[in-house]
């Protein structure tokens, strides 16, 4: 038989990227099989061997929003307007959370994974999609939680309401997954050489979260401390958590050019990220 009629006999074949940037979505389609095995694996493990298992998405941001309302509401004297302190919290909360569980789990994706890789070929870019992916589970779930207490404090007379801008909510949970597996995916790229990195993204999110406007509306910023509201003005999670507020409560104002500005950081972000997870990958064998 000859070499011609031997290589027809392939399905695929497994060359070495020859662009820099190189990303085969046809490929990733054939894997989604594999996509959503990572995704079950994700669900699963996390929280087999625990007591309360998935009560613990319910758990963690509920607390959370208790603790700051104490703190940041009651104490600091932080205004809410009309909107009860809680519920204010817990909308940041919700949408920041599924931010902090995408990047901090796509941080470390070759070295969590490097066993695997350095075993069987599929294409990389499918174990931190995975995580983007299962961390919409633990999103819906907390976004339910949202959900039952906002029907509680409007039928308790509180003076909220949906706004029309709502039915485009799913473009920003599109926009914060993207930016977190862009920022997941730098960072993981770096730590193959870098493993101080590890110990400074827990850090780093702790310290992201108070210039994200979480517990606070932006326009606070402005009025409190306005030689440092570019801190926040130039931090586009910030404008994602705002509209959130905005969408759900009806409260401040839409951040139409922070948008737009937040998609344009989206973007360059998440192509950064591509093309450094696409050139860590060809050596990364060597150095985790």
């Amino acid at each position: 038989m000859s070499s011609k009629n031997i290589k027809s006999d392939w399905l695929y074949t497994i060359t070495p990227k020859s662009n820099f940037f190189s990303i085969n979505f046809k490929e990733i389609w054939q894997y989604r099989d594999l996509l959503l095995l990572f995704v079950r694996r994700d669900v699963i493990t996390v929280y087999k061997q625990t007591i309360l298992g998935p009560l613990w998405y319910l758990i963690q941001p509920m607390f959370t929003s208790i603790t700051f309302t104490i703190i940041f509401n009651n104490l600091a004297g932080i205004e809410t307007g009309a909107v009860p302190p809680f519920l204010f919290n817990l909308t940041g909360i919700t949408i920041w959370n599924y931010f902090t569980s995408c990047f901090t789990g796509t941080s470390n994706t070759f070295g969590s994974n490097s066993a695997i890789f350095g075993k069987v070929y599929f294409p990389r870019i499918i174990s931190p999609l995975s995580l983007v992916v299962s961390s919409l589970l633990k999103f819906g779930i907390q976004l339910v939680i949202l959900i039952v207490f906002y029907i509680y404090f409007y039928s308790n007379g509180a003076d909220i309401s949906l706004n029309g801008w709502v039915i485009l909510f799913p473009i920003l949970i599109v926009m914060m997954g993207l930016l977190s597996l862009g920022l997941g995916m730098i960072i993981s790229s770096m730590v193959t050489k870098y493993r101080d990195l590890n110990y400074l993204v827990g850090f780093g999110v702790q310290l992201l979260m108070y210039i994200s406007a979480v517990v606070y509306p932006m326009a606070l910023v402005e009025q409190k401390m306005p030689d440092f509201a570019w801190v926040v003005k130039y931090n586009p999670l910030a404008y994602i958590i705002e509209t959130t507020r905005f969408m759900f409560l009806n409260v401040g104002e839409l951040p139409f050019f922070g948008l737009i500005y937040t998609l344009i950081i989206t973007i360059v972000i998440l192509l950064i990220g591509l093309l450094l997870f696409n050139k860590t990958e060809k050596n990364f064998i060597d150095t985790v």
